[in-house]
């Protein structure tokens, strides 16, 4: 690395990772940091036969720090190996960190990577870092494998974004269509209010403004990593389009009894580069762990999203590894399809290759020792639904709405604070659950609705009790 600022980092990560050990709760096919702390999944991407996987990423520090990208790929979403640190805050326009950012990966095979240089200048002259003293600029590199890329190029900065949107602008997602290039970012109005900035290229350098979506009603204060992508509704034969965002601020209501901060999407009516309008937002996880969700599309069309499994200032529950050096992880990657009007997600498909020790019983089944699963339950009609992990944690259908609860909610407990996450549901005929050594994800009717939390067992099992249905577990061999 020519570059000292970034050669000394590489040299102090390497020497913390060397000593890095994630104990017994370290996950078998979720992507977790060496050590240190994990955020938000960046830009995403297939390039020839690999998938690659960049996240923020701060070696130092458990409870976030300095912020990197941090590299992984995989051959088959599910087994992802360490590759080292793509990018360094080694610039003036990105001291302050690497922030998240989108790939998109051109027909020659370059790899065009965009990101938020975040710069917080000296406190000198009380700066309150919404309205002044931070810089939130728009970098964009290139690679022709991933890991190594060509100098940084500044391709916007404040004085590019509204005069009436705050220092708030960040986390650009850019896709192709046609010859023309665009880009989405997330932005927090003086005015308090969330936006989508939508920006147009010929180039991938020279961008202009040319849309602001928002919605009729202020609905929180900014819209953090922003997305859009259309997926194919095969049973309706049309295209919905997405437009998914992560909103902070949102108070009053269900909102209160949910997450600090929420991930979903809006189906968007119209044109996204000019006149448009957005349906309900609906929740992409309704569990204690998902912020801050990106999609990318594979070389054979699917739509894949992976999301962070974490939440920022959350007070009320915490993560037990950091005893061990290091916090947080991804979702499993989940394809999104669309199903007569409805947005659906499913783990990817490659997982099912390793499922191994197969187990099959109607109405109930109880399984020790099961460390890392995936079970389904299939055909339920009558409205008893229980399903016990670790014997704290609890899934349940009953009165119109499908829970997870922790039964103890002490600090250092099975959920380690966490109390209780439920969404209204009309009908319920599958579940299916995705254990690994610290986590679960649950998927409600093919994927209608999701739920994911951290949680950490001292010894493992699964007890399902669903009078009329087939209930199926496998062992995950990662």
């Amino acid at each position: 690395m020519s570059n000292p600022l970034a050669a000394d980092l590489d040299t102090l990560r390497k020497i913390v990772e060397s000593t890095a050990n994630h104990g017994r709760f370290a996950q078998e096919f979720h992507l977790t940091p060496p050590v240190g702390w994990l955020n938000d999944p960046n830009g995403l991407a297939q390039l020839d036969d690999t998938f690659h996987a960049y996240f923020q990423y701060s070696p130092f520090n458990a409870a976030g720090g300095v912020k990197m990208w941090g590299h992984s790929t995989s051959q088959d979403m599910v087994i992802w190996n360490y590759e080292g640190t793509a990018l360094y805050p080694d610039q003036p326009f990105d001291v302050g960190g690497v922030y998240s950012g989108s790939a998109l990966v051109e027909d020659d095979g370059t790899m065009h990577v965009f990101y938020t240089g975040n710069v917080k200048r000296e406190d000198t002259e009380g700066y309150d870092y919404v309205m002044s003293g931070r810089e939130a600029n728009t970098i964009h590199v290139t690679s022709k494998d991933g890991q190594n890329f060509s100098h940084k190029r500044l391709v916007l900065d404040n004085a590019d974004y509204p005069e009436d949107d705050t220092n708030h602008v960040r986390d650009p997602k850019v896709w192709r269509s046609g010859k023309k290039y665009y880009m989405v970012q997330g932005a927090r109005r003086k005015d308090d209010t969330g936006e989508v900035l939508v920006f147009e290229s010929d180039d991938l350098d020279k961008w202009h403004l040319v849309n602001r979506i928002t919605s009729d009603e202020p609905f929180g204060y900014m819209w953090e990593c922003p997305d859009y992508f259309e997926v194919a509704d095969d049973a309706r034969g049309d295209i919905a389009q997405i437009l998914s965002v992560s909103p902070q601020g949102l108070r009053g209501g269900d909102w209160d009894r949910r997450n600090v901060y929420q991930s979903g999407y809006f189906v968007l009516q119209g044109d996204v580069l000019s006149e448009c309008k957005l349906n309900p937002f609906a929740l992409w996880d309704a569990g204690f762990d998902f912020y801050a969700p990106q999609t990318f599309e594979t070389v054979g069309g699917r739509r894949i999203l992976i999301g962070w499994m974490g939440m920022p200032d959350e007070k009320y529950y915490s993560n037990l590894t950091v005893e061990d050096g290091w916090q947080h992880c991804f979702t499993i990657p989940r394809e999104i399809t669309a199903r007569n009007g409805r947005i659906l997600q499913m783990p990817v498909r490659e997982l099912e290759r390793y499922r191994h020790n197969g187990r099959f019983s109607d109405a109930a089944l109880r399984v020790e020792d099961t460390k890392c699963f995936d079970m389904e339950v299939v055909g339920i009609q009558s409205r008893e639904f229980k399903a016990t992990i670790a014997d704290e944690l609890v899934l349940t259908w009953e009165s119109g709405r499908f829970a997870m609860r922790f039964t103890n909610q002490g600090e250092k407990s099975v959920g380690a604070g966490r109390m209780q996450r439920f969404e209204r549901l009309d009908y319920l005929n599958k579940v299916r659950v995705v254990g690994d050594a610290s986590s679960i994800e649950v998927f409600v009717n093919d994927g209608v609705l999701a739920f994911s939390t951290r949680y950490y067992p001292t010894t493992y099992s699964v007890d399902v009790k669903a009078p009329s249905a087939e209930i199926r577990i496998w062992d995950i061999q990662a």
